[in-house]
């Protein structure tokens, strides 16, 4: 069972994880110290990440997705 289920878990208990923090920071330097990522903490993971599909596109995203649901 993955330990994070990407439709539940808000994307600031991601961030709280160095490893999640660390996948997010490879496919997008510099996304998680953005000062505009503070709005989306209290969103689900899923929901963020549909909303910044636009801004970093859609293939980051799914590799950001599968990463964290691999740990």
């Amino acid at each position: 069972m993955a330990r994070y289920d990407i439709d539940t878990t808000t994307l600031g208990q991601l961030l709280d994880d160095p490893q999640v923090t660390a996948i997010f920071d490879k496919h997008v330097p510099g996304l998680t110290s953005n000062p505009m990522i503070g709005m989306a903490k209290g969103m689900s993971a899923q929901q963020a990440m549909n909303m910044a599909g636009g801004m970093i596109g859609s293939d980051k995203v799914a590799a950001i997705k599968a990463e964290v649901e691999a740990l």
